[in-house]
């Protein structure tokens, strides 16, 4: 499956009109329909639906627009590790990272690498673990950063030092903004918001059998969209402290949880992962920053 024939069918996607897509691409309109109808004889799939000023996907072509990102990002970073490898002052390096204040630890470190290696750039992408690790098993990323005990039988990992503490987040006019902390009795009869993983993990781990007396009114991965809903008085936000603005003119305010709850954030990436060189120095920056906790199969 040719490259150039995924990049035209994406942008046609992106633009539902093969006109569009052929001056973005550069091309005439005659190539890019030849590229896609390479590409459809190759799949043996109609992969869009022709209208008389537009054109969608069909079935089979919102599948190959799934994973033709993907791909095409995967070979992108194989020939930029590749035209790295005789110049190790610089490269890219590419990052999954929950969402966690306790991010700068990371940022501290690569800025300290950034100073050895000046051409060296660094590409994030946010997401749950089960975004990062999806990513990290098909080789699109060098490193996470997660908030869960790692599947040791796939990953190194290394534990960061600072841990991250749950609380609630309400409005500043509820009137548990009244207590100092918050307790799980105190939980009952909200409607409260959580990340699906956190409310499966560590809320669950806190709550024990008392999870079931809880009400989970929505599920978001990022604490900021949520604090939207919050702020509307749709419910409550169980979160980590430092994700979102609790400051006195925000409307908002943070509790932590009693008994405290604190999770802890992994470094991980893929056992016999064939690093760039310059990822390759940087987990042996990781190394000597954090050698307490570095594992001993380090690549």
């Amino acid at each position: 499956m040719e490259l150039k024939n995924l990049k035209c069918f994406l942008e046609i996607a992106r633009e539902e009109n093969m006109s569009k897509a052929a001056v973005v691409l550069g091309i005439s309109q005659s190539a890019v329909s030849k590229r896609i109808q390479a590409l459809e004889k190759e799949l043996g799939k109609v992969l869009f639906i022709r209208h008389s000023s537009s054109i969608e996907l069909t079935e089979e072509g919102k599948l190959l627009a799934k994973h033709a990102e993907d791909m095409i990002s995967l070979s992108e970073k194989i020939k930029e590790e590749f035209s790295s490898m005789d110049d190790i002052i610089g490269g890219n390096i590419y990052f999954g990272c929950a969402e966690s204040y306790n991010i700068r630890d990371l940022a501290l470190l690569i800025a300290d690498f950034k100073k050895a290696y000046p051409h060296f750039h660094y590409h994030f992408t946010s997401g749950d673990t089960e975004q990062i690790t999806e990513k990290l098993d098909k080789g699109l990323l060098d490193f996470g950063l997660i908030v869960e005990e790692p599947d040791y039988s796939k990953y190194n990992s290394i534990k960061m030092p600072c841990e991250d503490e749950w609380g609630l987040i309400m409005s500043s006019e509820s009137h548990l903004a009244n207590n100092d902390v918050i307790t799980i009795n105190e939980l009952k009869g909200l409607p409260l918001f959580c990340s699906q993983q956190g409310w499966k993990y560590d809320i669950a781990k806190w709550c024990g059998k008392q999870i079931s007396n809880l009400t989970l009114e929505g599920s978001f991965r990022l604490s900021f969209n949520a604090s939207v809903f919050v702020r509307e008085g749709l419910g409550y936000l169980l979160s980590f402290r430092h994700l979102v603005n609790t400051s006195p003119e925000s409307g908002l305010a943070f509790r932590p949880l009693y008994p405290p709850l604190k999770a802890s954030m992994y470094m991980i990436w893929r056992k016999k992962h064939a690093f760039s060189p310059l990822a390759l120095q940087f987990a042996r920056l990781l190394e000597d920053r954090f050698s307490d906790s570095f594992p001993k199969d380090t690549p």
